[in-house]
């Protein structure tokens, strides 16, 4: 097998995510690929992980039950504050055609004060900028790039950051023109739970494995490429969730108001009711109702993909939240949940009054629910945020455009019957 795949980043999400699918691809077609894995950070698994010649288990466990793979596509790692040398010379081989990163959320940015002396580069971004300039000078091809870092337009922000670091270090015209026409820059959505290493537990692997790794059944990836995107990476032959689109955002939107959503839907109500996990919300019948009527009833009808995928979408999403192994902490849901709902929520309830001229009474009851628990639970928000939803009438809040961006005066009446103890 050829190495093709570079990979920033040997953290569990993309052992558990895109290796797991690239060793099912590899089993099942002709892809014959192996992963080179870049470390990109001074301190990370990497020799861990090369003390083991770059296998481990990857395990999927939830009310589906359990399926474990020896995961052995990756071929070595390189680090990059280490043997700079090394991890240039990766431009140098032709075979590598894809570049894939989760470098966090925080991954994809600029710096100017990144110098093209260092060794390596700061930012990611710096970094690839980097190796990219060498694949330039020796006249190879560019590459495909699926980031996985957790933000929106993910591909078109990396892009512009190297073309922000190829202004910075004077490398020329013809290098950004390569740039823009010789590589391909996929947006790309993830979904999947990863919960890294089962510590305290005996897996009976029959082998000593210090990178084990778990994840939920569920995947998700969502990219936004060309169409003959699955001909070189043939992950849509293999029975994988795999998507390939030419328009990413109902995706997003599926999302974020279906899976997240639900969540914030679902947080203020179940702390108020002594609960302390999602696993916990499944298992409680009201709970269950709650959420059952805020994503089928009045969710799902305001999006507009076809509703056999709304469905089964929203289908997996129950599963998920039913999942024994994963102890998923209302609490830490609820961080930041006003600016969460202006988000995940409102535009469910403003789209649900747009299409059908009347309220969502369970989205409503949540919007209620929330400003009950700023008054009463232990939010952890913004500290003028949080003293001001403690203090305020319902019609302070409704009519505050700074947390909202309008006036949802509109909505009083219907708020205030569930409001509990409106002052």
């Amino acid at each position: 097998m050829n190495e093709k795949i570079i990979q920033f980043g040997e953290g569990g999400f993309l052992r558990g995510f895109v290796d797991w699918m690239v060793d099912i691809a590899n089993e099942q077609t002709d892809f014959a690929g192996r992963i080179t894995v870049v470390q990109p950070i001074k301190n990370g698994m990497c020799d861990m992980l090369m003390a083991q010649g770059c296998d481990y288990t990857h395990i999927c466990r939830g009310i589906e039950g359990v399926d474990t793979r020896k995961i052995t596509c990756i071929s070595r790692c390189v680090k990059a504050y280490e043997d700079f040398d090394g991890y240039i010379a990766l431009a140098e081989n032709p075979d590598f055609r894809f570049i894939v990163s989760n470098t966090t959320e925080a991954g994809i940015v600029f710096d100017k004060k990144d110098k093209w002396e260092d060794r390596p580069a700061n930012t990611f971004p710096g970094k690839l900028t980097q190796l990219l300039k060498r694949r330039f000078d020796i006249n190879l091809g560019g590459f495909i790039f699926l980031p996985c870092e957790l933000i929106n337009k993910n591909g078109e922000n990396l892009k512009k950051c190297i073309l922000q670091y190829a202004d910075l270090w004077n490398l020329g015209e013809d290098f950004k023109a390569w740039i823009e026409n010789e590589n391909i820059f996929c947006n790309t959505l993830v979904d999947r739970i990863n919960t890294g290493y089962p510590r305290g537990e005996d897996l009976n692997l029959g082998w000593e494995d210090n990178m084990a790794n778990t994840s939920e059944y569920f995947h998700l990836w969502v990219i936004e490429g060309y169409k003959d995107l699955f001909e070189e990476l043939p992950l849509g032959q293999c029975g994988l969730n795999v998507i390939l689109t030419d328009n990413l955002e109902m995706y997003r939107t599926r999302k974020v108001r279906i899976l997240n959503g639900a969540h914030t839907s679902l947080v203020p109500y179940a702390l108020l009711s002594g609960l302390d996990t999602v696993k916990s919300c499944i298992d409680d019948p009201t709970m269950n109702a709650h959420l059952k009527k805020c994503i089928y009833d009045e969710i799902i009808p305001t999006l507009d993909l076809p509703k056999e995928e709304l469905l089964e979408y929203a289908d997996n999403v129950m599963t998920r939240f039913a999942n024994p192994y994963i102890k998923h902490y209302l609490s830490s849901i609820a961080l930041n949940s006003v600016s969460k709902f202006k988000v995940r929520v409102l535009p469910s309830i403003l789209e649900y009054i747009k299409r059908f001229n009347k309220m969502p009474e369970t989205l409503i009851f949540a919007f209620a629910k929330l400003i009950e628990f700023y008054r009463v639970g232990e939010t952890n928000d913004d500290a003028d945020v949080t003293e001001f939803m403690k203090s305020a009438t319902v019609e302070e809040i409704l009519r505050n455009k700074a947390l909202w961006d309008q006036d949802l005066i509109f909505l009083k009446d219907e708020v205030l019957k569930h409001v509990n103890n409106e002052a």
